[in-house]
This record gives structure tokens, C-alpha cells and sequence, in this order.
């Protein structure tokens, strides 16, 4: 396995090696490689991988992982316990129950891991590399997954892809990376594969790699912009994978994430309290330490619900496959639970609440009046612009822009290009023409107020003779005008006129059209790469508007959304007019409108104030960057919200990877789709309440075991607390204790499988450490009270108090009558009773109570009764068992109706 270092030195040395000699290095051609080559690469790639590409060395890691699990500790612990008292059976039954519990949760975890990775596996992320068929044949572009990509493939970068191996550059356009997974620094870096013919001395070992101009590492992702590379490590190689060795980054905590660690640290605080207690409520004896000792963990084990991870895993896993079959693909299962607590959703309005189909509605000289000669230049920035970043094909406002085009002239040629990008909001093409190769003309094309502070020139029609605006426009003689159309005037651009021209861009908006103003600047030809910083001294043509109509199912579906306590907060980069006007066509009330150049000054105080809900409206937030959105996410979280992101553009990937869930769509970039936790088919609202509904629901069963487990385990431990004080000897051994919970946690198993009370989807559902103490403060006591009161009769009536077998008597009645107590436990509290539209106990629920209640009658008369120190109980016992279960059953419906109508 390379390190760091290693790493380090291989990138470096082809960072400071000509194109040539890289592509010679590697064996390989700008052409790409062959078929048959990046086949024999592959193979050779997966029989070096630390697994051998089959995942087999998993296996070991995993297991030590549930071996180390705290309620499998406990057995271990209760075995040596055991052994020490000179009981070896004991000892090696519970290590046996040790091992099956481990091996149990172990199978169960790697089917659902295999589960997960199908399912991830249908939103693979891919790259694009060129591939020959023989060395004759030229390079063509395939798609293949990342996991395939072999040194020397060539590979081609565009806009929202993930640099899927360490990479050298052969060139680029305006390339531009986003390398915050490295550095942590917001803003993308500029990357470049200029050659100057000299040779680059290698850096120092600390110098960092990311700095090279040259090199795209992976994990980083692309902004804008185009490039070619050739890969030089991939994998387990690359630097990002030696980094994540060295230095093991931890996953932002999520909802499900600080449920679970909520209910595991109160359950560790009640064992961590039962323990001394049940140390000072022994009574000495013969034997006092080792007696006290094996009661007091047998006493823990009680209280411990060990199948807790096994019955969380499986109902995710099962509830993850619910989902894939709505067109809900969950790339983490966890996110299962974090879709049904969501009670915030964060989107854009394009394809939530709109068609996401622009079409061009409009073209406007600065007069605000219909103007071809716009048009063409807009259509000549979007022909080109595709021409120079073909990988950045697909931007929808040039597709609506070429939809009815035909080609540019002939003596027309793009030279260079400024792609646009989320910060700048503008992209710019560079133009040449036959006869005139010493001027280049910059067209640009972009939201208003991102390009009128760069126009010092307007262009109207020529005015008449002898006028103001005539005199003002005779400096315009002295620049070139061979690009300009007879008739009109270059005037430079005053401050009304500024005001003027963004009033008519607001009036526009106002109706929900998104206006792009369109400018040039004629100046000499540059003889280096264009830059951002050249988009100066521009001259504004006007401007194209385009209408993306709102989706007449939206009313419905945000309406279905409020029905399952979502709110829906919209966080765009559109104008804000725009926004607000498509709020209200699609039933919303928007609050504040509040830009992203205002978000930048509030301070998080004010911000969380702001997100407060009230008055039924939400804030809408406009023209905001990536970093932006993020931040209006984290706030979110801040103030105690469950939070998911719904987005699929380069801009929406930090703000995917800051909320609880992160949900894109199959038609995503790949960066977006790679940072998401859920993927949905289809961009619909209500596909993704479905998958809301399917996440409650698992919830709703996942929280049935932890309620019904820790309610009946904390019952059992009071009771047998409180007959360690009454009775000369422990109610249950050890070894029945763990036959009990084993029997009682595979019997909850049939939960993932059960019906889901209608009330219990309606809102968004968590972990609740107080609502869990409530209901054990309430049940607990309730079970431990028809214990006491079993504990009597069998001591009375069984006369288990007399004899050399009471003990084993004993032992046996109150087993039988725990397992028994359990299964009505199970089948009662479990829903919400018998009112209308609470659903019955799904047949596997039922079933598995019944074998339940056959395996706590029949365990007396089987052959592991003698090791587990069991009796046959008599014929007097049936009539004491069915007192005291029809008590604490009629007892239990009672409370529980009474208990729910109070909450």
C-alpha cells in the first residue's frame, strides 16, 4: 500500500514532465488506450488492491467490529463471570450465546451492506474516457465507472464531475476545480496544462500537490470550465486515498446519527445505575462477591436490549428496498431514518416548483424594445461557449437559445473562452474574424446585475442628427465598429441610465422572467489565455428573457408535503422577483426575500431568528452561491431543525453535504449525485413524499423495539431487584436471563415487517431519550408489578419455597411467565389499539408472538432444560399463569389506551 509520501513524490515528478513524456511514461497516447489494454490495466488494478478486488479482508475487519460491540462485551464479560464461579457449562453456553448473537448481526449486516451497494450501484458515478479499439483506430469517448479507470486512460473534465483519479493535464479551457475536500478553502482553484518547455523542479515533500496548476487530484470536483488528462493513480493510489489513511476524516453528524447516540448513552446510564444497585440489593451468602457479582451482570444483561443493532440495521435495510421500488435509490442507510425525521426541505425553485423547460420569451435592446441583433449575439455566446466546453453541453437557457438556430457565419471563430461559473454568473466567449485578426471581440452573457457594473457603453439606435445623445455618441466613431450594425450607437452609460436599465430588468422579473443581459467589448488581440478579469469596458447590447412555467402538480405536492409537517424553504441563485412571483403562482407565501450579498452580514444570531418559522411563511433566498446555501442549511440545523437539501447542480454540492439528507436525482451531475445520501428517479415532490412516508414508517417500527425492549427489560430488573431482597436465592440464573432476552429480541425481529399506525406518518419522527423514559416510567412499572405478584403465587401456592426443586421451580415459573408476559407485550404495545383506522399486527408479528409463548411452554419439557436448571412445571401451574397473564394483558390494553390518549 503507497503512502503519503510515495504518493506525493510519483505525482510531483509527472507534474514537472512535458505532455509527452507523461503519455510516454505511462504507456499511452493522447488517443486513449486500447480496449484490450485498459482491460489487462484493470485486472492487474484489482489483483494489487489491498482486497484483491473480491472485498474478502472485509470480512475479518467486520467481524472484530461486532465483536466489539458494547452488548456483546457484556456476554463476554458475564462468561468470564461464570467461568470464574467454577460453572464451565454456563461459561461456554454464554459464550455460545455471545457468538450467535454476533454471528446473527454480523449476516444481517452484509446482506444489508450488499443491499445498499445494489442500490448504490444504480447511481454509480462514471467518467469519461477516450478508448480505441486497436491502435489504429481513433479515440472515442465511453462512460465507464470510476472504479474502472486505470492509469493512462485518458480523461475528459466538464462542469459537475468528479475528478475521478489523480490527473495530469494535456490541456484545458478555463478550468476551474473545486479542491476544498483537500484544503478546506471555499474558493476553486484555476488549473492549466501550459508548457513552457522547461522543466519544473520537483517541489519539496511539503510542499502540497494541490497547488500544481497541472494536476486535478481526486475527491476534488470540477467547477467550470473543460480540460483532457491523463490518469496517474487511481484508487487506493491516489492521494486522497493515503490522505484519508493518515488522516481519517468523520462524517458530519446527522439526525439519525444524534438519535441513536441519545438512546444508546441513556441506556448506558441505566445499566451503568443497575449495577451497584443490584450489588447493594444481594443478599449475602455462602459465596457473597461471586454471587453478588453474577446477579448484578446478570441484572445489566436484563436491562440491555442486545439485539439493538441487528433490529435497526434490518429495518433500514428493509425499508431502503421499500424505497428503490417508489424510484427512491438510499446510498446510506441511516438516511432512511433522516428522510421520515425531515421536517425542513431546502430546493431550488427550477423542477420543484417549475417544468425546469425554459423556453426564450424575449429579446430587448436597452430601449426595452424587441431587438434581432441580440439575439444574435446571445446565440453566437451559447454557440460557441458549447463549441470551446463541448463537456459543458446541456446549460438550459443556451439550449433554449440554439432551439430554432441555425450555425454562425463561416468567417466567424471562437478563440478563446471565461465559462461561467457560480460566482462570476456570466460566461464569456472571445471572437475572431477572417480580415480582422488582430481584434478580438468579447461577448458576454449573464444575470443583469453580475454584468451592468462591467458596461461603461450602451448601445442604442442611432439618434437623429444634432441631438444630445447624438453628440454624446461621436467618441464611439474612434473604436472599431466593423462587428457594430448600421443605425446604431455605442453612448457611454450614465448613472440613470444604470438605474433605468435595472428598474427594466425588475419590472420583467417581476413576472417571473429571467432576463440575461447580453454585452461586448472590441478591443486588441490578447496573445495569452482570457481571464475573468478581462470582462471590462463591455458594451450593453440588451438583454433575452426566458420563462420556465410553474408545474401545475406543485400546488398539490407541497400541500402534501405541509400535510406531513415539511416546510419548504427555497434557496436559489435566480433573481429574487422571479422567485417570490414563482412562490405565489405555486400556492407558497413567501417571507423575507433575503439576497445572498445580505446573508453575507448577518451574523448567525440574526440568521436564526430569521429561519424561525411564523405566520405560516418561510423566507425566500436569492442569488446565493454555494456557500451560501450551506450556511442557510447549517443554520437550519442549528436551531434544532431535521434538514434535507434537495439539488442536483455543481453549486448545490455543499449544501447536499451539510444536511441531515442529501437528495438529488438520477439526471444530476455527478458531483451532486455523488454527495447526495438519497437519489430520487424523478425530480417530483411527490415521489420524495413517498420516500418521507416510507422513512417514517421505517422509523415507526425501528422505535417499537426500543420501546417494547427497554419497557419489558426495565420491568423484569425491578422485579428481580426487588425478590433478591424477598427471596433466599436469585429469581433467574444468568444463563435464563440470556435464554430469555435471546428468545424475546428474535421474536421483535418480525417488527421491520409490521403495519405502521396512520398517525405515526404524519409528522416528522426522531429519537426521543424523554418520550422513551416516559413510556418506561409508565410500562415498566406495570410488568414488574404482575412479576411480584407471579412471584407470590408460585411461592405460595407452588410451594416453590419448599423442597430441593423449589429453586428450579421457581426458576421455571417465572421464566415461563416472563417469555409469555413478553409475547402480549409484544402483540399490545406495539400500536395504538383498536381505534378506527389503527392497523391490525401484520401476520409475522402475530406469528412470531405465538412461537413466542410455544417456546416459553415447551422449553421446561426440551432437552435443554436440564442445562438451562428447568423443571416441568405441574398441572397447578396452568391456572396461576392464566391469572395472572389475563390480568396484566387486560391491565396492559387499559393502560395503553389511556397512556396514548394523554400524549
Amino acid at each position: 500500500m503507497p503512502d503519503l509520501p510515495r504518493t506525493h513524490a510519483i505525482l510531483a515528478e509527472y507534474a514537472g514532465r512535458p505532455p509527452l513524456s507523461v503519455l510516454r511514461g505511462l504507456e499511452t497516447s493522447a488517443r486513449g488506450l486500447t480496449e484490450a489494454e485498459a482491460e489487462d490495466r484493470l485486472l492487474r488494478q484489482e489483483a494489487d488492491a489491498p482486497d484483491g478486488g473480491t472485498g474478502r479482508l472485509a470480512l475479518p475487519r467486520h467481524l472484530a467490529h461486532v465483536a466489539a460491540d458494547p452488548f456483546v462485551l457484556v456476554l463476554v464479560v458475564l462468561s468470564a463471570v461464570t467461568a470464574v464461579t467454577r460453572d464451565p457449562r454456563g461459561a461456554l453456553l454464554i459464550g455460545s450465546l455471545a457468538v450467535l448473537s454476533s454471528l446473527l448481526r454480523l449476516r444481517q449486516e452484509r446482506r444489508a451492506g450488499r443491499a445498499a451497494a445494489g442500490l448504490r450501484a444504480l447511481s454509480t458515478t462514471t467518467a469519461t474516457v477516450l478508448r480505441r479499439a486497436d491502435p489504429a483506430s481513433p479515440g472515442v469517448e465511453r462512460e465507464v465507472p470510476v472504479e474502472q479507470v486505470v492509469p493512462g486512460d485518458v480523461v475528459r473534465l466538464a462542469p459537475g464531475d468528479m475528478v475521478p483519479a489523480d490527473l495530469r493535464l494535456l490541456s484545458s479551457t478555463g478550468l476551474r476545480v473545486d479542491q476544498a475536500v483537500l484544503t478546506g478553502e471555499s474558493l476553486p482553484a484555476a488549473k492549466r496544462a501550459a508548457w513552457t518547455g522547461r522543466p519544473v523542479p520537483p517541489p519539496g515533500p511539503d510542499a502540497p500537490l494541490f497547488d500544481r496548476p497541472e494536476l486535478c487530484l481526486m475527491g476534488t470536483s470540477v467547477v467550470s470550465g473543460a480540460g483532457t488528462a491523463v490518469a496517474v493513480a487511481t484508487g487506493p493510489r491516489t492521494h486522497f486515498a493515503a490522505l484519508q489513511r493518515d488522516v481519517p476524516r468523520a462524517a458530519p453528524e446527522t439526525a439519525f446519527d444524534r438519535g441513536v447516540r441519545t438512546v444508546t448513552w441513556a441506556l448506558v446510564a441505566m445499566v451503568a445505575a443497575a449495577v451497584p444497585v443490584a450489588l447493594l440489593f444481594t443478599e449475602p451468602g455462602p459465596t457473597p462477591w461471586s454471587h453478588a457479582l453474577l446477579f448484578a451482570v446478570s441484572i445489566a444483561v436484563a436491562l440491555t436490549p442486545e439485539m439493538l443493532p441487528l433490529v435497526v440495521t434490518t429495518t433500514l435495510a428493509r425499508g431502503a428496498a421499500a424505497l428503490s421500488r417508489r424510484g427512491v435509490i438510499v446510498k446510506r442507510l441511516p438516511a432512511v431514518h433522516d428522510l421520515g425525521a425531515m421536517d425542513t426541505l431546502c430546493a431550488d425553485k427550477t423542477g420543484t416548483l417549475t417544468l425546469d423547460r425554459l423556453s426564450l420569451t424575449s429579446h430587448l435592446d436597452a430601449a426595452g424594445e424587441p431587438d434581432d441583433e441580440v439575439l444574435r449575439w446571445a446565440r453566437l455566446n451559447a454557440w460557441f461557449a458549447t463549441e470551446l466546453v463541448p463537456e459543458a453541453a446541456g446549460d438550459t437557457m443556451d439550449d433554449a437559445l440554439l432551439a430554432d438556430a441555425g450555425p454562425p457565419p463561416g468567417d466567424v471563430r471562437a478563440v478563446d473562452a471565461v465559462p461561467f461559473d457560480s460566482d462570476r454568473r456570466r460566461a464569456t466567449v472571445v471572437l475572431r474574424r477572417d480580415g480582422r485578426l488582430g481584434r478580438d471581440l468579447l461577448v458576454t452573457k449573464g444575470a443583469v446585475e453580475n454584468v451592468l457594473p462591467l458596461c461603461d457603453r450602451v448601445r442604442t439606435p442611432r439618434p437623429s442628427p444634432g441631438t444630445a445623445a447624438a453628440r454624446d455618441g461621436e467618441g464611439a466613431a474612434a473604436r472599431p465598429r466593423s462587428w457594430t450594425t448600421a443605425g446604431s450607437a455605442d453612448v457611454p452609460l450614465t448613472d440613470d441610465e444604470r438605474d433605468r436599465l435595472a428598474a427594466l430588468a425588475d419590472e420583467r422579473s417581476a413576472t417571473g422572467e429571467r432576463l440575461l443581459a447580453v454585452a461586448v467589448a472590441d478591443r486588441p488581440a490578447a496573445r495569452r489565455d482570457y481571464a475573468p478579469g478581462d470582462e471590462r469596458g463591455l458594451t450593453l447590447l440588451g438583454f433575452v428573457g426566458f420563462r420556465d412555467e410553474p408545474d401545475p402538480s406543485a400546488p398539490a405536492a407541497l400541500e402534501r408535503l405541509a400535510g406531513l409537517g415539511v416546510a419548504l424553504v427555497v434557496v436559489t441563485g435566480d433573481h429574487p422577483l422571479v422567485a417570490v412571483r414563482t412562490c405565489r403562482d405555486t400556492g407558497l407565501t413567501p417571507g423575507r426575500v433575503v439576497l445572498g450579498a445580505e446573508l453575507d452580514d448577518l451574523p448567525d444570531a440574526a440568521l436564526d431568528a430569521l429561519l424561525a418559522p411564523k405566520d405560516g411563511t418561510a423566507p425566500v433566498f436569492a442569488r446565493v452561491d454555494p456557500r451560501q446555501k450551506a450556511r442557510v442549511v447549517g443554520a437550519l440545523r442549528r436551531t434544532g431543525r431535521t434538514v434535507g437539501f434537495l439539488g442536483d447542480g455543481i453549486n448545490d454540492a455543499p449544501a447536499l453535504r451539510a444536511a441531515d439528507v442529501g437528495i438529488s436525482v438520477t439526471g444530476a451531475v455527478d458531483l451532486a449525485r455523488e454527495s447526495a445520501d438519497v437519489v430520487l428517479a424523478d425530480r417530483d415532490l411527490s415521489v420524495l413524499a413517498h420516500g418521507i412516508t416510507e422513512g417514517r414508517r421505517t422509523f415507526g417500527n425501528g422505535v417499537k423495539y426500543i420501546r417494547i425492549a427497554v419497557t419489558s427489560n426495565l420491568g423484569n430488573v425491578a422485579s428481580m431487584l426487588a425478590a433478591s431482597v424477598l427471596l433466599p436465592f436469585m429469581p433467574l440464573l444468568p444463563l435464563q436471563v440470556l435464554v430469555q432476552n435471546l428468545l424475546f429480541d428474535l421474536s421483535q425481529l418480525s417488527l421491520a415487517r409490521d403495519r405502521v399506525d396512520p398517525a405515526d406518518l404524519r409528522g416528522p419522527r426522531t429519537f426521543d431519550a424523554r418520550e422513551l423514559a416516559r413510556f418506561a416510567a409508565v410500562f415498566g412499572p406495570l410488568g414488574a408489578l404482575f412479576d411480584l405478584a407471579a412471584f407470590g403465587l408460585f411461592w405460595w401456592l407452588l410451594e416453590a419455597r419448599s423442597g430441593a426443586g423449589g429453586e428450579a421451580l421457581f426458576h421455571t415459573g417465572f421464566l415461563v411467565e416472563n417469555l409469555l408476559a413478553q409475547a402480549l407485550t409484544l402483540l399490545v404495545l406495539r400500536g395504538r389499539g383498536r381505534r378506527r383506522g389503527a392497523p391490525r399486527a401484520a401476520r409475522t408479528v402475530v406469528a412470531a408472538a405465538c412461537v413466542l409463548a410455544l417456546t416459553a411452554l415447551l422449553l421446561p419439557l426440551s432437552p435443554l432444560a436440564g442445562p438451562l436448571g428447568l423443571v416441568p412445571l405441574p398441572l397447578a401451574a396452568v391456572p396461576v399463569l392464566a391469572a395472572v397473564l389475563a390480568g396484566y394483558g387486560t391491565t396492559l390494553v387499559i393502560v395503553r389506551n389511556r397512556f396514548l390518549r394523554a400524549s
